[in-house]
């Protein structure tokens, strides 16, 4: 059999390296010749993936049983673009609309109440359309004072403004009052992109792991995440929770029930969630698994379930399992340091000091070296490759002083 991986970023290679596994062929499909996962596949492609029309003629020709998912961001949408084309199992272009378009993901969403917050569309500094939860109407009425026009709407603040496109902290700006709020659309005027501006709620976050399979939903793995502070919200580690915590069935109904609205099936799914006091919220819901050393080294390691390969088990009538029979309580913690690097623990010296504490050092992957300068972290562009340590944990309460006890390890001015 062969299956298909459009988007071959070194995140693809995990789910290649599972295919062969499986005796599968891979055929992989990216626009950068210099991708890695083109030289770890079968058949590698050099084609333009964000062309639908090329894309589905490469795959046309080859034949496919299937596109399997990697890490991407706006252009899933060619995967479900190439599945409707080719009569493929999995996502449809419809289903990666709204996974990509947070306005038309906001929308869908609202309309059942199932995202409890306002939300705008705003073009060139100028708002072109309010969408409303409470009566799930729209209007794209013109007022001079655009702050006045979501005053009337309803909006409170603060809010928080992002593209409409795309996936991650990029251009993320934070309006605490009216004025911040008239000088960004003011500083937008000649932006060339869309985006949203949606009422920002607090609470804790959460990273789910999950199938979509034959019309069922499983979860695999809820996440907590620790982030940077506003405006950027950068992840900079997650902890597995188990089963027993309440928050882990809140949200695996919530998301049994957004998956359903969004119609989505046979796929992968990453998601990010809001708990709030207005209830559980979905920030992001995408149709491929997560990124991050996530889905292919964290969540096996916490659950014992390979989602990439369990998936591709599924397809090719194998036994299969997207169920997890335990729960480990691990954390990821990636290297958010700041300043200029003096010395570097070894391996064997952070497990000593994570030791202490009565935690296990599950994997060390460090590649900050003595006279790096680690900037401020704000995009995954600029944590991801420093590396990451996994711990396991017997006590959650110990988790800010491990984290704290590594950095300490590191000489840094």
């Amino acid at each position: 059999m062969r299956l298909a991986i459009i988007g071959a970023s070194d995140e693809a290679i995990h789910t290649i390296e599972c295919a062969k596994e499986l005796g599968i062929e891979t055929v992989a499909l990216d626009g950068n010749p210099e991708a890695a996962g083109l030289e770890a596949a079968d058949i590698p492609i050099v084609v333009d993936i964000t062309d639908e029309d090329a894309t589905i003629d490469v795959l046309k020709k080859l034949g496919t049983d299937w596109v399997q998912t990697v890490p991407i961001g706006r252009y899933l949408t060619t995967t479900g673009a190439v599945n409707d084309a080719l009569g493929l199992p999995g996502i449809t272009k419809d289903m990666a609309s709204l996974c990509t378009d947070k306005y038309a993901f906001h929308k869908a969403l609202s309309s059942e109440g199932l995202r409890n917050c306002r939300c705008a569309l705003v073009r060139g500094g100028a708002i072109e359309r309010i969408y409303a939860a409470e009566d799930n109407s729209s209007s794209n009425d013109k007022e001079d004072d655009q702050v006045s026009l979501l005053a009337a709407n309803g909006f409170e603040y603060p809010v928080i403004m992002k593209p409409r496109y795309g996936s991650g902290s990029r251009g993320i700006m934070i309006a605490n009052d009216t004025q911040e709020l008239t000088d960004i659309l003011t500083d937008m005027e000649d932006v060339d992109e869309d985006y949203i501006i949606e009422e920002r709620l607090d609470g804790d976050e959460y990273g789910v792991d999950a199938v979509v399979a034959g019309g069922e939903f499983h979860l695999v793995l809820v996440r907590y995440k620790i982030n940077t502070p506003l405006p950027n919200r950068q992840a900079v580690a997650y902890i597995s929770v188990i089963p027993t915590e309440a928050v882990y069935e809140r949200i695996a109904n919530y998301m049994s029930d957004v998956v359903n609205e969004m119609g989505l099936d046979e796929c992968l799914l990453h998601a990010d969630i809001l708990d709030t006091d207005k209830g559980i919220f979905a920030i992001e819901v995408s149709a491929r698994p997560s990124g991050h050393n996530l889905h292919n080294l964290f969540t096996p390691l916490a659950t014992g379930v390979d989602m990439a390969r369990e998936y591709m088990k599924y397809r090719i009538g194998a036994k299969y399992s997207f169920n997890p029979g335990y729960t480990r309580l691990l954390m990821i913690h990636y290297f958010d340091m700041e300043g200029m690097v003096k010395a570097v623990p070894s391996r064997a010296e952070a497990e000593k000091v994570i030791s202490d504490y009565d935690a296990k050092l599950i994997d060390w992957n460090c590649n900050i070296n003595p006279g790096d300068t680690l900037e401020s972290v704000t995009t995954g562009h600029s944590l991801m490759y420093r590396g990451y340590y996994i711990v396991e944990l017997s006590d959650r309460n110990a988790l800010a002083s491990v984290a704290e006890a590594v950095q300490a390890s590191f000489s840094i001015e």
